[in-house]
């Protein structure tokens, strides 16, 4: 079938030929969304080119058709793996698609694939090495047309608690780049209600009918452009702890998956994470972020991923830093909590911390990372001092202050009420046991 597959409702072929964010482009085409006409090179492509050292051959013609399809405009050219990699590989934006820098612009991003941040991620997350990535060619939407565009992120329920209201953020003005790089200042995303209506109700509609396909919550990358919506990128939410309990017991309730479904969406190792710990209340609190991974972290403070690695080795560590990148991968895996000046909820660094399940605190905005200290709150303390940080509040205390832990809820209460119902079992176990024999019992049926 050759390597250029046209983005559409009808392209059929998994994620492992077309990768996960085609296969996530070509559902919205399906839902009759938004989406920027494009095209995408299949990883096959790919796997010739780090075997081979160059593009394959006859790719060349097929792009040349592919890109006079587009017509004349500019394009972004972006991975698109069948595992989600958020950004350790390249990304092109405002390309003009001649020949020869749309090749240049794909050799660009096949070779990301094998960079040392992209084989840490992968090696950390248990990826294999020789999956290669697609590429998506798309017509650029310009989300810094005019003072009615922007771009932002949207979860269609809070990843933080599960709650059935949308999450995210936006940037008037901006690309992008600039939201998920947490370079700039972001605003929550239920601006967009007031200042672009139509766009907020756009959005709100995508979300619906996104989440009622998967039954599941969602996310979705968008722009903006003279006031009309595009979606860029959808997956699903991929919630963990206490909202993955309040997800799952929700949709039951609704009915858009069965009790059987609900259980075995929560995982043991969500339950481990369920009864989240806090900083106390009487904490001497020096400053405050947005909490964007539950969980309490103490640990040395390391400025640099370098200074992480290496200190991590005779204890935990908190990695401090103005933003974190692609190239920090190495000192976010050592690190046991993160903290950042900047950055929201879908920044680099909550992105990854996520993935990870660390705590982690974005957007300290009175935080200034030195060379070998930090100033937080009007205090200072250098490399190697103790920080804890609440990854839930978005408290951030020097030293190692009270812990409490959270109790449980009447979401979590429900669903071990029917996880006992299915093992037939009600023996004082803890909660990850009492999901565990729900699921054996499940998986025998």
């Amino acid at each position: 079938m050759g390597w250029v597959r046209h983005l559409s409702g009808a392209l059929g072929e998994p994620p492992e030929v077309v990768g996960g964010k085609a296969h996530g482009l070509v559902l919205l085409h399906r839902l009759g969304l938004p989406v920027p006409a494009g095209f995408v090179v299949t990883t096959e492509a790919c796997r010739v080119f780090l075997r081979t050292g160059r593009l394959p051959d006859g790719l060349g013609d097929e792009l040349a058709s592919a890109v006079e399809a587009l017509g004349p405009s500019m394009v972004s050219v972006r991975s698109g793996a069948a595992v989600s990699m958020p950004g350790m590989m390249d990304t092109i934006l405002n390309l003009r698609p001649t020949p020869d820098s749309l090749d240049e612009a794909l050799q660009s991003v096949f070779s990301s694939w094998d960079t040392p941040r992209a084989r840490t991620y992968r090696t950390l997350h248990g990826i294999p090495h020789d999956l290669g990535t697609a590429v998506i060619v798309q017509r650029m939407v310009f989300g810094d047309r005019d003072d009615r565009s922007g771009s932002g992120v949207a979860f269609s329920r809070d990843p933080g608690t599960g709650e059935n209201v949308p999450f995210g953020e936006v940037l008037f003005g901006h690309q992008g780049d600039d939201v998920v790089s947490g370079r700039s200042l972001t605003l929550p995303l239920r601006t967009l209600a007031d200042r672009e209506p139509a766009v907020w109700q756009d959005l709100l509609d995508a979300l619906r009918r996104i989440e009622q396909h998967y039954r599941d919550a969602c996310y979705v990358e968008f722009t903006f452009e003279s006031g009309v919506l595009w979606l860029l990128q959808v997956r699903r939410g991929r919630f963990t702890g206490a909202a993955a309990v309040r997800l799952a017991t929700d949709l039951a309730d609704a009915h858009a998956i069965a009790r059987d479904e609900a259980l075995l969406r929560v995982t043991p190792h969500d339950l481990r994470h369920v009864r989240v710990p806090r900083i106390a209340p009487d904490a001497d609190v020096i400053a405050r972020g947005l909490g964007v991974c539950p969980g309490v972290a103490a640990g040395r403070v390391a400025v640099t991923a370098d200074e992480a690695v290496r200190m991590a080795a005779d204890g935990p560590v908190v990695l401090v830093r103005p933003e974190t990148s692609p190239e920090d991968i190495r000192g976010l895996a050592a690190a046991t909590g993160i903290v950042t000046a900047r950055g929201g909820p879908a920044s680099h660094a909550a992105v990854v911390a996520r993935s990870m399940g660390k705590p982690a605190v974005v957007g300290v905005a009175d935080l200034v990372v030195g060379i070998d200290s930090v100033a937080l709150g009007g205090h200072t303390a250098g490399v190697g001092a103790v920080v804890t940080i609440d990854g839930t509040g978005g408290e951030v205390v020097f030293g190692t202050p009270r812990i409490a832990t959270g109790g449980a809820d009447e979401h979590l209460g429900r669903l071990l009420g029917w996880a006992d119902e299915v093992s037939g079992d009600r023996s004082e176990r803890d909660e990850a046991e009492r999901i565990e024999a729900a699921h054996a019992v499940l998986r025998r049926r």
